[in-house]
């Protein structure tokens, strides 16, 4: 299928639709992520009953990913984030009601798949938008997830300890995620990779760089996961960082996360994907290392925003260069690549716990950082398609 040529203004309109479903999909997830301990008190649930809870979403989330390949091939990418944001919109807004447990964990269930569904295919749009704008633009779509995620959390914050404050919530994230998905045929680029070659035969995915790109997305992810998860309990616990300065940890993170976020883009094009994907796993490497080696509250607090700035520009430039490692299976290829961040994800939120000791967590943060070194060998996935994006 040769694919459509869209005018500047579609490219604008479709850039708007990319970046208005990953604020979407950071929303919806930053909500339901702090809305657990309302879950909790709601249903009186104990913290086994959680865990397996959160297991399930990410599970769900796998499954997902999967689900947006066969729709991306099928329908096109524009579908799967319809079908994606659908799925968290009728998740989100029942779960906002105090419905019966089993419906409430079978709904968290269908987020989960949306969720999934949304990681593969907002990905795939934003690589197919950027490589129809011939210049960097991935990361500005993270930035808009992250910055929404932070929107959600602080909204949350807020809303904790008045009436119906976290159902208002989670049913204003719901809303947001419909209104999308319903403006989705409007906003997307509805294009789809080509099916075959000449001759009706498909090309070969590309499983090399396939692994190495979906290694450094798991090592990032477990990074991700580690911190979010774990930095405020290794400054109460570990370190006995003052009650004011333990939410910092995540804090500043998540804001070093969005700045380079917000960066990327611009040093791509100077620099290229290669040397920034050296600098990103190097700086985050050196940040998980003064969080867990170096026992003082403001070391951690600076070894965490070190992890941010290096860990939220290595993502989108995972998915950016997986999406370039062959245009004609890009969305299957992006699809398989996205199913390595849940593993990452577990990893990074449960085997802290299982190893911590008396001194807190600094031993997690530091296997963190060395699985982020092995990534430097996917360096030359980064660099294949520098000459195109180096203004």
């Amino acid at each position: 299928m040769a694919e459509l040529v869209p005018t500047p203004l579609a490219l604008r309109t479709e850039r708007l639709g990319v970046s208005a479903v990953y604020a979407a999909h950071g929303l919806s997830y930053a909500t339901v992520v702090t809305a657990l301990p309302q879950f909790k008190d709601r249903y009186d649930l104990s913290d086994d009953t959680v865990s397996l809870i959160t297991l399930t979403v990410v599970v769900g989330a796998a499954i997902g990913s999967l689900v947006a390949d066969r729709v991306a091939v099928r329908l096109g990418s524009r579908a799967g984030v319809v079908l994606g944001l659908t799925l968290q919109a009728l998740g989100l807004v029942t779960v906002a009601f105090h419905v019966p447990f089993l419906a409430f964990w079978a709904m968290l269930a269908f987020y989960g798949m949306g969720l999934g569904c949304i990681d593969a295919s907002a990905a795939m749009q934003g690589s197919l938008v950027q490589r129809r704008l011939g210049t960097p633009v991935m990361a500005s779509f993270f930035a808009a997830n992250t910055a929404a995620a932070i929107v959600g959390a602080l909204v949350m914050s807020a809303s904790t300890g008045t009436p119906w404050g976290a159902s208002l919530a989670l049913g204003v994230a719901g809303l947001a995620a419909g209104a999308i998905a319903l403006a989705g045929p409007r906003l997307l680029d509805p294009a789809r990779e080509r099916a075959a070659e000449p001759g009706g035969t498909r090309a070969p995915l590309p499983w090399r760089g396939l692994w190495a790109l979906g290694f450094v997305i798991f090592a990032a992810y477990t990074a991700d996961s580690t911190v979010a998860t774990w930095s405020s309990l290794h400054l109460d616990d570990g370190l006995g960082a003052p009650a004011a300065l333990v939410p910092l940890g995540y804090a500043v993170y998540a804001g070093a996360t969005l700045l380079t976020r917000l960066a990327a883009d611009r040093i791509v094009r100077r620099y290229g994907r290669a040397r920034l994907a050296v600098a990103t796993v190097g700086v985050a490497a050196a940040g998980l290392v003064l969080a867990g080696a170096v026992p003082s509250v403001w070391s951690a607090l600076a070894g965490f925003a070190l992890a941010g700035l290096g860990v939220g520009a290595l993502v989108p430039l995972a998915f950016s260069a997986a999406g370039d490692l062959d245009h004609r299976r890009s969305d299957e290829v992006i699809a398989r690549v996205n199913l390595f961040n849940y593993p990452g994800a577990v990893i990074g939120a449960v085997l802290p716990g299982i190893i911590a000791g008396e001194d807190g967590f600094g031993l997690s943060f530091l296997l963190a950082a060395v699985l982020l070194l092995p990534a430097l060998a996917a360096v030359s996935r980064f660099r294949a398609h520098d000459d195109a994006v180096v203004a």
